[in-house]
């Protein structure tokens, strides 16, 4: 059997993992110390890995996060009110396959992004569709939508994803407009998937920022009643990055 022949018939059915383990153990002869099942099995697992990494790169990608967050990364400090259990129990993403909501609230600089993004790239890795959007931005991509008409597309984009994240929620007044749209977007999700929003401003002061009444009582319905809620405190986390 000629192995050069076996390395390019991988390339051309681009098994790289197995392609780039086989020619290395061409390489260093260390094929030659395996069975033919250790080796079949070295060959897999190596295509498996290789794919599960380029599948999270590319839900990484597809997800548009404004910065890079992880878990394992983040402080639970006494001061953040950050409860390290509740925090481990949302991040083993459960919260996905019960349809629930997670609520992030707390002043500016404290964390809220941090702690959404963290949880939506542990979702990427767990195999979910996430899709990250600052408010004013989604509400801005929207309304131009609506001018070349793909805004239904772009709606039932969004309502496709297991969980979506919006940062920033109240940052920027509502108009009936937002309102609306925001309706439609809880409305396509409840109960179907997970939403994760990160505000400075907090929950009871949610129906007064939504304005019309109506409208206000039916999105917070939707969103809190099926929600974690993570209350951060503390003084700004950039304040101290820059003191140090």
């Amino acid at each position: 059997m000629n192995n050069n022949s076996t390395l390019e018939k991988m390339k051309e059915l681009k098994l790289w993992g197995m392609s780039n383990y086989f020619a290395t153990s061409l390489q260093t002869r260390g094929h030659e110390h395996l069975t033919a099942d250790e080796l079949l099995a070295f060959l897999i697992e190596a295509e498996y890995d290789y794919k599960r990494t380029q599948r999270i790169k590319a839900a990484f990608k597809n997800a548009k996060f404004r910065y890079p967050a992880s878990i394992e990364e983040i402080s639970f400090s006494k001061s953040r009110n950050l409860d390290k259990n509740t925090f481990v129990r949302l991040a083993d993403c459960s919260f996905i396959e019960k349809k629930e909501n997670i609520i992030i609230t707390g002043p500016t600089g404290v964390g809220k992004s941090y702690l959404a993004s963290a949880l939506g790239h542990q979702a990427c890795i767990m195999g979910y569709r996430v899709r990250y959007f600052n408010m004013s931005k989604l509400f801005s991509a929207l309304i131009m939508s609506k001018a070349d008409n793909s805004y239904l597309k772009e709606m039932a984009r969004i309502e496709k994803q297991d969980v979506l994240i919006l940062d920033d929620f109240g940052l920027h007044p509502f108009d009936s407009n937002t309102c609306i749209s925001l309706l439609e977007i809880i409305e396509d999700r409840h109960g179907k998937s997970s939403t994760i929003i990160a505000s400075q401003v907090p929950v009871n002061k949610w129906h007064e920022l939504l304005g019309e009444q109506t409208l206000a009582d039916a999105i917070l319905d939707r969103i809190i009643h099926s929600s974690n809620r993570i209350e951060l405190k503390g003084d700004s986390m950039r304040k101290s990055q820059i003191q140090n």
